[in-house]
């Protein structure tokens, strides 16, 4: 088949964007052999971890060739990889071409995040709920809700200056910290803990945890031990964040708690 690298970069490339919308390993590696199939070809091999693509095709003959591509952890969107499904879906049932295929794998890639103002608002809701669902009541809930807002604009700054993931957990968690300490204080008449339980959740590295726990039940444990390092690294920079003014204050002998 002459367009045998075409293909092969365009499974690679589909398997690259659903590794960093958040797709699980078996699934990408699923979808880039399933597409491959699709095609035509007969004589290849793929294989994906939590941060690599590795696939081969036509090995045995002249036009062999093969492709390696790099993909750094991201954050997840759902959206996108819906939509990356559903190409993999289309393709598989010879729904479109190669050319067709790229040309919405372009589309699929453009879909946006959902809008600033949003982000804030589910944020802020967010840590509120959360506060209730741990305990909290109206009060810690309200106080939650506003700590989430200005959380929410944090990681926006942060996203803009293209802090690392690392910092930017610790950088975040130690406001959350800073602007529950008039609660802990007992300036304002809420529970300290509640608000600051209620207001960590968004940065809380739930999605790696369970990812990591997926993949060692299908036998990915090099990709199983990436996320759960990932996810233990995160929850590292939360708590030292949160940890630190706390600590400062309370040794300090200006913090009751």
């Amino acid at each position: 088949m002459d367009n045998t690298k075409e293909i092969l970069t365009l499974a690679v490339e589909i398997g690259d964007a659903m590794l960093r919308c958040g797709a699980e390993i078996y699934r990408v590696e699923d979808s880039v052999i399933r597409i491959l199939e699709a095609f035509g070809l007969d004589d290849f091999d793929a294989y994906v971890l939590s941060n690599g693509i590795f696939a081969s095709a036509n090995e045995s003959r002249e036009d062999a060739c093969s492709v390696v591509r790099y993909v750094p952890l991201s954050a997840t969107h759902l959206g996108k990889l819906a939509a990356l499904n559903q190409l993999t879906r289309d393709i598989c049932n010879h729904k479109c071409s190669v050319a067709e295929a790229s040309e919405r794998l372009k589309q699929c890639k453009k879909i946006p995040v959902y809008a600033n103002a949003v982000q804030l608002l589910a944020c802020g809701i967010g840590c509120a709920a959360f506060t209730f669902m741990f305990g909290g009541h109206l009060p810690e809930a309200l106080y939650a809700f506003f700590v989430g807002l200005i959380e929410q604009l944090a990681l926006f700054v942060c996203r803009k200056r293209k802090v690392s993931r690392f910092l930017t957990n610790v950088y975040v968690s130690l406001l959350i910290s800073l602007l529950s300490l008039p609660a802990a204080a007992g300036v304002i008449p809420v529970l300290h803990d509640k608000v600051v339980i209620g207001a960590i959740m968004p940065l809380v590295p739930g999605i790696a945890l369970t990812t990591s726990i997926r993949d060692f039940y299908n036998g990915d444990y090099l990709s199983g031990t990436i996320h759960l390092i990932d996810a233990l690294l995160t929850a590292l920079c939360i708590a030292v964040g949160i940890a630190l003014p706390i600590l400062l204050l309370r040794y300090g002998g200006n913090l009751p708690v």
